[in-house]
């Protein structure tokens, strides 16, 4: 066996020995896969009402360890929407959204990479789909929300996170040709999270 090179020691003692230092914000990524399903003009998008604001967001979640894309956007939206992603056509990857937004909480703000991809269902696999979405909270507990279907022209002003409803509402028709699909970044300059 080799011994290590001079001052290797010195330096894997200054890592294990490193004092606690807070990690810093943004260290982490984390990556949600997301969908905007469409039935005709229509698109699903869930609600959630807080005591001091609502918003809404398109289904989906944060890819888990050792799953792909793929993986994960078919397990959120059977999760969320009761969809079986086989009864949906499409799966194109639309948008790209990097969020950099300080939250609040005692664990620092991870940088998340929302990856949204579009499906059109029918009306016949949107009447099977669930109403309402439960999503678990750090504390055990749940908040409940609601499945809105929602004619995407009229997402402009919604208070949609990631912030997409102005992209949303311009294109022309559900099916149209997104040429740019990095959207603006969402920062602590340009949101405020709710």
């Amino acid at each position: 066996m080799q011994a290590p090179a001079p001052g290797t020691a010195t330096i894997l003692a200054a890592m294990t020995n490193a004092p606690d230092t807070p990690p810093v914000p943004f260290s982490r990524i984390k990556i949600r896969a997301g969908a905007l399903v469409f039935c005709g003009d229509d698109v699903a998008l869930i609600r959630r009402d807080r005591a001091d604001s609502t918003h809404y967001t398109p289904p989906g979640g944060n890819v888990e360890d050792g799953e792909d894309l793929e993986e994960a956007l078919a397990r959120e939206l059977s999760e969320e929407l009761d969809l079986d992603v086989a009864q949906a056509e499409g799966g194109d990857l639309m948008w790209v959204v990097d969020q950099r937004v300080t939250r609040p909480g005692p664990t620092p703000s991870p940088r998340k990479l929302h990856l949204i991809y579009r499906l059109h269902i029918s009306p016949e696999v949107r009447a099977g789909l669930a109403e309402t979405e439960q999503d678990e909270l750090p504390d055990g507990g749940y908040e409940t929300g609601v499945i809105e279907w929602i004619d995407y022209r009229a997402t402009a002003g919604l208070p949609l996170f990631p912030p997409l409803g102005p992209a949303l509402a311009a294109l022309p028709d559900p099916r149209a040709a997104v040429t740019d699909a990095s959207l603006e970044a969402v920062t602590d300059e340009n949101y405020t999270w709710v």
